[in-house]
């Protein structure tokens, strides 16, 4: 009986290998937040001053908790304890709920949630919107 080559799936790693770390003004977190893509080591590689957390969808986990839970774990590594503020562009439970749960270490770690107070209002569609001067 002859065997033939055996078969071995390597599964792709989407998460940011380690290195040295990236410094920007404005990053999105890919994938509307979803924890398959972003982990404690994107965080503690993407240092921003801020970061954009889109996702609305419940159902789909997004914003994931394990994200924003992340950012707090990677910022905790840095040299620096420089201002971050995170921008989120729905309002939603898990944001709601993460940010009273870890508002002390949030503050301990520089970390402004910025909540939307304008509406952008276009053609037959409005939303809620942040300006951000950099």
């Amino acid at each position: 009986i002859s065997k033939g080559p055996a078969i071995t799936k390597v599964a792709k790693s989407t998460a940011v290998p380690p290195g040295p770390p990236v410094y920007l003004d404005l990053v999105y977190i890919p994938n509307h937040s979803n924890s398959k893509n972003v982990d404690v080591e994107f965080f503690k590689r993407v240092r921003s001053s801020y970061y954009v957390v889109s996702g609305n969808d419940s159902a789909a986990e997004e914003p994931s908790r394990a994200v924003l839970d992340s950012l707090l774990e990677g910022k905790a590594q840095w040299e620096s304890n420089m201002q971050v503020t995170l921008i989120p562009t729905h309002d939603s439970e898990v944001m709601r709920e993460w940010y009273q749960e870890t508002h002390e270490k949030q503050q301990d770690l520089n970390i402004m949630v910025l909540a939307s107070s304008s509406t952008v209002v276009m053609q037959d569609e409005s939303f809620p919107a942040c300006k951000i001067e950099l």
